[in-house]
């Protein structure tokens, strides 16, 4: 599609995406909800400065369609999907960017029950954009929506998080990092609730730090507060607080993977693992695979996206997926990933099973990964060169068991990315480049 991609629609604020786009987004879906009855769409966003333009412009398009606008304010993705299928509405919209910086926002909706929006849908809303369909026609005198303040949603989504824990915190001493971004009137209240000494950072967004040296992407922070604060553990969110990488008592980093890991033999061993199966990426550390054949713990092996990862959950009915990057799906209570979410569900683990973190993640030891990238001047030429295919089979005979080559399409650039993993780094080295030298010698860079 021209405008959405995986994670909705998303560029830099006001050249990328400017508050047109999210004035005729609004527009389009005030009208489509509102075809036989009165439509209800609920909002949110994050603490970017342009997330208050796109807010109120998506506002003026479904009001002026003739749909109802409920805002829920700064908020958390996962929140808005929560809010959707709970309380009936037809639709929700974030105005987030994620883990990008300030200066990128994006628009992603989710449909009545906190899914991802149809791609069908998206096509139609990018048709009406570019003028592809006739105007729709705008509500007058009583039809005209109305716009609501809804803050309430959160505070109930507040009760849910808390809800879900089976016993207090108390004694566990706890660092967040909340990025900056939308869990920073959330995330400690949370834990401070469920009875934890909480160690709060990079909770005062000005709308131009979101992210900035802080959250998921920059884990070192978090690290450093937990080592001088000797915490149990730490749990870092992204700008809208979908993705979580925890940090163990030693301040060592816990990603995704570890996190699936974790929390996929736990749930396995009280009989709660549905399927016996666990959802991760193609970009899943080589142990990580490993450590479930050991648990006899079986995976799906998704393309990159967590939009992929919750497709084949919902086709299968398993239980938790995710990305290494620490976007963590948990179906049995959400439908999307959710950072607080997955911080709950690993003190659940901790406490349950009274062990620390770092010694809950011993059973898998992480393969030392490379992965550089290729500007190329054709995706597709490189994944069906000859030599290139060749070249792929010669590396992978020479790893064997200990270690994997990932060739992978770039879904936005003309990049080809190339990734090993082996026991050693300068394996990772030797093997990465000399895929790329044949890309090279083949003119294909």
């Amino acid at each position: 599609m021209k405008y959405f991609g995986t994670d909705g629609f998303r560029g830099e604020a006001g050249r990328v995406l400017t508050a047109d786009h999210a004035y005729k987004i609004g527009r389009y879906l005030g009208w489509y909800y509102n075809q036989n009855h009165k439509g209800r769409i609920v909002i949110g966003k994050d603490t970017r400065r342009s997330s208050y333009m796109f807010e109120y412009s998506l506002v003026a398009g479904i009001i002026a369609s003739g749909s109802n606008a409920y805002l829920l304010h700064v908020t958390t993705t996962p929140s808005v999907a929560y809010v959707v299928r709970t309380e009936d509405f037809d639709c929700g919209v974030m105005v987030s960017a994620s883990h990008n910086p300030y200066y990128d926002n994006g628009i992603k909706i989710m449909d009545g029950n906190g899914h991802k929006m149809a791609a069908s849908v998206e096509e139609e809303i990018e048709r009406y954009i570019d003028g592809e369909i006739d105007e729709l026609p705008f509500a007058t005198g009583e039809d005209v929506g109305i716009a609501t303040d809804y803050a309430i949603g959160r505070n109930r989504y507040i009760g849910y998080l808390i809800s879900l824990a089976t016993r207090s915190y108390s004694g566990k001493r706890i660092g967040l990092d909340c990025s900056n971004g939308s869990s920073f009137n959330i995330a400690k209240s949370v834990f401070d609730a469920l009875g934890a000494k909480t160690y709060a950072v990079a909770t005062e967004p000005n709308g131009l730090n979101i992210n900035k040296d802080c959250g998921s992407t920059h884990i070192e922070n978090l690290q450093k507060l937990v080592k001088e604060k000797e915490l149990d553990a730490g749990f870092a969110f992204d700008g809208d607080a979908d993705r979580c990488i925890a940090v163990d008592n030693n301040g060592e980093i816990i990603d995704g993977d570890y996190i699936i890991y974790i929390c996929g033999k736990y749930l396995k061993k009280h009989g709660r693992l549905d399927g016996n199966h666990v959802v991760a990426t193609v970009m899943s550390n080589l142990g990580f695979f490993k450590a479930c054949d050991k648990a006899g713990i079986e995976y799906d092996v998704t393309t990159v996206g967590d939009k992929y990862v919750n497709e084949d959950m919902v086709k299968n009915g398993y239980v938790i997926g995710g990305e290494q990057s620490g976007h963590i799906i948990f179906s049995r209570h959400a439908t999307t990933g959710d950072g607080i979410l997955t911080a709950i569900m690993m003190m659940e683990v901790m406490l349950e099973e009274k062990m620390s973190l770092s010694d809950l993640a011993s059973g898998m030891k992480k393969y030392p990964q490379l992965l550089k990238n290729v500007r190329v001047t054709d995706k597709a030429a490189v994944m069906n060169n000859a030599a290139v295919k060749a070249c792929e089979e010669d590396i992978a005979a020479q790893l064997g068991d200990d270690g994997r080559l990932l060739l992978r399409e770039s879904g936005t650039e003309p990049v080809i990315r190339v990734m090993v993993e082996a026991t050693t780094d300068a394996i990772c080295e030797k093997y990465v480049n000399q895929m790329i030298d044949v890309i090279k010698a083949e003119g294909l860079a």
